[in-house]
Parts: C-alpha cells; structure tokens; sequence
C-alpha cells in the first residue's frame, strides 16, 4: 500500500484560512478586554453589552451573505430593507397592537412588504450591472430621503407615536408603551457568573445572555445556511462565482440576483424590528441612512470578502466588531480623560475597514 503524507498545517495556513484582517482585530479586541479589566472597567459589563449588542444587530449583518453570493456586493441599500421593517413596525402600533402580537404582527407584515420591494430593487440591480454598489448606496440614501416625507404625510392616529403638536410621527418612539421594549431580550433570559451562581436565571448581575434575541438570530443563521445548500441557493453562489459559466449551465442569473436581494430585503426588514425592541426605541428619518456601513463592515471583519460570504463570517464579525465598538470607546476615554473620542474611533475603525476589503475584491476568490 502506497502510504500518503498528509501536509502538516503550518500557521501561515491558519492566518490564509481565518483571514488576517479577522485575527489581527479579534486579538485588538482581546487586548483591549485586557486594557479595560487593568483600568477598573468591569470585564463582565463589556461581555454582556458585547453579547446584546451582536444580538441586536445579527440579522442586520445577516443580510449581506445572499446580495454577496448572488454577485452584487455588500448590500449597502439596507435601508432599504430597513424602512420596509420600521414602516411595519409603526402600522402594528398604528392597529394597536402590544406585547408579543406587536411583534409578531410587525414581523409579518414586513415579510411580504420586504418582498415586493425587494423584488422592485432587484429588477434595479439588474439594469445597472456593474455599477451595484454604488447604485445601492444611492438607493439607500433615496429611500431614507422619501420615508423622511412618508412619515410627515401619512396620517396616523396613534399617540403612542405622533408629535404633541401637529402632524407626523416622532423621531424617536418609546417601546416601552406598548411593551414591546427588550420583549425578546428578556425572553429566557438567564446570566453567567453571576452573585448568586454560575448560571443564574433572570439575574441582573454576570455575563447577561439574552437568550430570545440570540435565538432568533440563530434560526435565521440555520434558515439561510439551509437555503444556500437547496438547488436555488446553489445556482445564487454558481451565478455570483462565474457567471458566465452558470448562464451557459442554464441558470437565470437575473433572477438568482432578484432572489437573493429579496431574501437580503426581508433579512433587513427583520432586522431592524429586532435591533428596535433590543434598543427599546424605533428610530425614524434619517436614523437608518448610515446602518448598511457598520453591517458591510461587520461581515467584512468576520473573513468574508466583496465577493464570498458565509453564515460563519456573520457570527465571527458581529462578535468582533460589535466587541471593538464596546469595548474600544469606553477604554479610549478613560485613557483620555476629558475627550469624547467614540465618535471619531467609530468612523475610523467602521471605514477603514470597508476600505481595506473593497482594494481586496481583484485579489479575492473570484
């Protein structure tokens, strides 16, 4: 019998696999938990913001893996997804809704709305080719724009959300009166090393898990790993790898490409109720025009590129960044007493970083 020798991994094959940019910010972050616990900043309080924080904004950053299979880049018309999600959100308090039936009945009303749109936005997509991302990004900006008129000029009637004095909605509209606030984050809610034990069940003191929020997060995750592994996920990725190969195989690729902005759409819409109940408000206006960046920039750090990405590289990059932002601010001004730099350092770490992944697109797996 012929004997094969197996090809010892070296740690250059490790740093390839994972990806540099991934490494080199998950041990920044690392040393800055570090840092944080060597300054009096409580290390348990980090975590635990870090672990709400990715929670929240997990779906958001979800939706960027179907727009990058499909070959159209990193989804930077979120908002767009966005809007459709806030606008269901507000017609389920608008009915009188509260509770769980809220936020189920805004779920369900984003999905089909998300889905017309998002089909429209594909059908875009399709008749610009070659410029997607920069065509998302002004598309993100529109539809920001026009909802800032939208939610002067509908009519609604709630007093839950309409300004004291004239008409339109607030930009800010409190959760709390129709207790819909943390409604997933408490659900199951449970800590670790708590006062009270190792795991204690609705502690307030430990490493807070909120176990609702992280739970549908996860389920999203395992929906669209499923789907990228049936026949019309398949011709998605085959058509966004090469596409001229997959169109000669006898794959659609417009109508992969609308599939998947549709499903991105969706995940966005989802997204934004989550990441509002988790906040404990619904922010309006012009409150969505700069989330697409922080979600590019979160499945960017977690190893995918402007043209590969995978469910795994959802769940590293929203840990990581989500981390860095936690945990780089607070350290940053406590080692410069006096100055406000999170702002700055969230601009910074959030561009550089999407600038860095989009001068690897040529160099990448395509």
């Amino acid at each position: 019998m012929v004997e094969v020798k197996r090809k010892k991994t070296t740690f250059r094959d490790i740093v390839n696999k994972i990806g540099f940019p991934t490494i080199f910010i998950g041990g920044f972050w690392i040393l800055l938990l570090i840092a944080g616990g060597a300054l009096g900043i409580s290390v348990i309080t980090l975590l635990s913001d870090t672990i709400k924080r990715a929670g929240m904004n997990g779906i958001l950053v979800l939706a960027m893996v179907p727009s990058i299979q499909s070959g159209t880049g990193p989804n930077f018309a979120l908002p767009v997804g966005v809007v459709c999600g806030l606008f269901a959100l507000v017609c389920s308090i608008e009915f009188g809704f509260t509770g769980w039936a809220w936020l189920f009945v805004s779920i369900a009303f984003a999905i089909p709305l998300a889905t017309l749109v998002g089909y429209l936005y594909g059908r875009l997509l399709n008749a610009v080719k070659g410029s997607e991302m920069t065509i998302a990004t002004y598309t993100g900006f529109s539809i920001v724009a026009a909802m800032c008129l939208a939610w002067l000029m509908i009519p609604f009637q709630s007093p839950n959300m309409g300004w004291f004095i004239g008409k339109g909605l607030r930009e800010t509209i409190q959760l709390d009166a129709i207790g819909g606030a943390h409604i997933l984050s408490n659900f199951l809610r449970f800590s670790l090393f708590g006062e009270k034990g190792f795991i204690t069940i609705n502690g307030e003191s430990g490493i807070i898990i909120p176990t609702g929020m992280l739970l549908i997060f996860f389920i999203c995750c395992i929906i669209v790993w499923l789907y990228f592994r049936s026949k019309s996920g398949i011709a998605i990725s085959a058509g966004g790898i090469n596409p001229k190969f997959a169109q000669s195989s006898g794959i659609n690729i417009d109508r992969c490409r609308i599939k998947a902005n549709v499903l991105s759409t969706i995940l966005g819409a989802i997204g934004i109720i989550v990441y509002s109940q988790g906040y404990g408000y619904a922010q309006l206006y012009t409150a969505p025009l700069m989330m697409a960046f922080a979600a590019v920039a979160a499945v960017l750090i977690g190893g995918a590129s402007a043209s590969r990405a995978k469910v795994s590289h959802v769940i590293i990059g929203v840990l990581i960044y989500q981390g860095l932002f936690t945990t780089a601010l607070p350290v940053a001004n406590q080692l410069f007493e006096g100055t406000d730099l999170s702002e700055i350092l969230r601009m910074v770490i959030q561009n550089g970083i999407i600038l860095y992944a989009l001068t690897q697109v040529k160099g990448g797996d395509n």
